[in-house]
């Protein structure tokens, strides 16, 4: 208040008071030429229909504004060109969108973006579909293996069509690479693969015991055959050079910026771990970070989460980097049958995957976490791992009723019971959801739960007819995280391929403004953040997204065209961190 006084005596005073007054005015921006879409009307109901609020007639959506004034880090105005330009000042930033359509900031709300900064230096495995292209792979590219010293590393093959039977063994990658480590990991880190060396730098022989929530895969004569599913890769990972507060922070920023390259103007970390919490608060500190990141801490930590109980959950609304969440495990991933099933899998008799003990969390622990006001985010897959989550939450809120209204998520929420969707709603839970995993899996999900259990797989209409919230993401790098990609894949069931005919049960597919909000408004709400993001309005943060598409009549009208899409800027409140403009 002090030196708001004192700034209007220098101007009532000063021979120089207008330019001094000039001077110390925010500064603006004046986005023109654009096609804007609010979304500050009401949502869509629950089978998809339009609000008759919805600027959107006979099949046609019409943008509901073409201009937008930010002062500092907020809106001041949302309409028509010519009353944006009366905010003009010798302080103001002009924007041409360039006919670009403009939306609220996307959110991808489960993301583990640090990787792309961890993956910086190893072999990208990505589309090798056998055992020998990626032996092969590795032998062609090592000398792009700088990440870790003397170690071959490499990441991306995909675990769901490439099964533990299917993968290379310490045999197979020994065999070309017999004296340096080899350590090689999958697109969603269910499955890895360590040749001998690799083994032996980290003590791991026959009698090493398999962590929880892990397994050391073994063979015949009871020896380690290399390949590692889930936790147990941490055996091999601990035993890499360790990094440095300034890789932390390298690595955090580098994933950061990929997220704003790519239209993002905020992601949650769906379990992040002490450093990485640590370089994103320097970052956000610094005042370079150039997205938002809500940080779901990292539930395997128990002295992490009984750190933060002692400080309580972040409530502040609008904050560059917010620690209000929590991230568990329960079950495995549906590709390699480690989600757990209700029944046996389809195509493997007696086998329900796995859960509790074996890849599990400390329910109490958890338990104070959320008594103690942070979110909870489950990572449930198979239709008796939601179960189960169900009936924890159930019995929580039962304990205490408080905790019921804190928006509490299971994330993937893959394949559910009939009788459990409901329970979603009665609960007060929202579904985190990938379209990717839906386009990436159609291949053979089908195969590992049958006919009947697949209708409730990737359900995500069926979600919205009980009124669940809905939140779409990538689980990146597990995914692409390409937003046009999620979009379609959300709105056509298919796959890059665009394929198949008709769409994979397509009655299971949202609406294009349906698919729009789960990345940007219903994600908004997931974090609490609705009050400030998620719609563009006066008073909220200036978070906006500029696609060089109209992907809501592109969406309706030729879902095709969306693979044109292209991210034409990014702007995180106020600033223009991605400009995609002359590319």
């Amino acid at each position: 208040m002090q030196k708001f006084y004192s700034l209007i005596l220098i101007c009532f005073f000063s021979t120089v008071s207008f330019w001094a007054c000039k001077t110390n005015a925010p500064e603006r921006t004046i986005i023109t030429n654009a096609n804007v879409y609010t979304l500050a009307w009401p949502g869509p109901d629950q089978d998809g229909s339009t609000n008759s609020a919805a600027p959107f007639q006979n099949g046609q959506w019409n943008p509901d504004a073409e201009a937008i004034v930010i002062e500092g880090t907020n809106i001041v105005f949302v309409g028509d060109e010519e009353t944006a330009l009366s905010y003009r000042n010798e302080n103001t930033t002009m924007l041409d969108a360039k006919g670009g359509t403009v939306i609220p900031g996307l959110v991808d709300s489960h993301a583990h973006p640090y990787y792309f900064g961890e993956d910086l230096g190893k072999i990208d495995l990505s589309g090798l579909a056998d055992k020998e292209s990626i032996v092969q792979h590795l032998l062609d590219h090592q000398e792009e293996s700088t990440a870790a010293g003397d170690w071959i590393l490499g990441f991306g093959y995909d675990e769901g069509s490439m099964a533990s039977e299917l993968l290379p063994t310490a045999q197979d990658l020994s065999d070309a690479f017999p004296d340096r480590p080899v350590f090689i990991i999958g697109t969603h880190g269910f499955t890895s693969v360590a040749n001998y060396e690799a083994m032996s730098r980290a003590g791991i022989t026959a009698e090493t015991e398999s962590p929880v929530g892990g397994e050391i895969v073994k063979d015949q004569n009871g020896q380690p055959n290399g390949i590692f599913l889930n936790n147990a890769a941490e055996l091999i990972e601990e035993s890499l050079p360790a990094k440095t507060e300034e890789d932390f922070r390298r690595i955090a920023l580098h994933g950061m910026e990929v997220m704003a390259q790519s239209g993002y103007t905020a992601f949650h970390d769906a379990g992040t771990n002490r450093e990485y919490l640590e370089a994103y608060q320097q970052l956000e500190d610094e005042g370079i970070s150039p997205v938002r990141v809500y940080a779901m801490l990292q539930a395997t930590d128990e002295q992490l989460l009984k750190d933060w109980m002692q400080k309580g959950p972040e409530t502040e609304s609008g904050e560059l980097f917010t620690v209000r969440a929590v991230k568990a495990y329960y079950d495995g991933s549906l590709g390699i049958r480690g989600a757990k099933l209700i029944d046996d899998y389809s195509d493997k008799p007696g086998h329900r995957g796995i859960s509790g003990e074996d890849y599990g969390f400390n329910e109490e622990l958890v338990e104070q976490m959320m008594e103690a006001g942070f979110q909870l985010g489950i990572h449930a897959i198979g239709d008796a791992g939601n179960r189960d989550m169900l009936n924890f939450y159930q019995r929580v809120f039962e304990a205490n009723p408080q905790a019921k209204s804190n928006r509490h998520r299971i994330e993937h929420a893959q394949v559910v019971h009939p009788n459990d969707f409901q329970r979603f709603a009665d609960l007060e839970l929202i579904s985190s959801m990938e379209p990717p995993h839906m386009a990436e899996d159609m291949g053979w999900a089908e195969d590992r739960v049958g006919s009947e259990r697949i209708k409730g797989a990737y359900a995500w209409r069926t979600f919205r007819e009980h009124g669940v919230p809905l939140t779409f993401n990538s689980d990146l790098t597990g995914s692409d995280h390409n937003f046009f990609y999620g979009f379609y894949a959300a709105i056509t069931r298919k796959n890059k391929d665009h394929q198949p005919e008709g769409g994979w049960y397509p009655e299971q597919a949202l609406t294009p403004e349906e698919a729009l909000r789960a990345y940007t408004s219903w994600s908004a709400y997931a974090a609490f953040q609705e009050d400030v993001l998620g719609t563009i309005e006066v008073g909220k943060r200036a978070d906006l997204t500029i696609l060089n598409i109209d992907v809501l009549n592109v969406g309706e009208q030729n879902p095709n065209s969306l693979w044109t899409g292209k991210i034409l800027g990014t702007i995180v409140d106020g600033r223009l961190v991605f400009d995609g403009f002359n590319e």
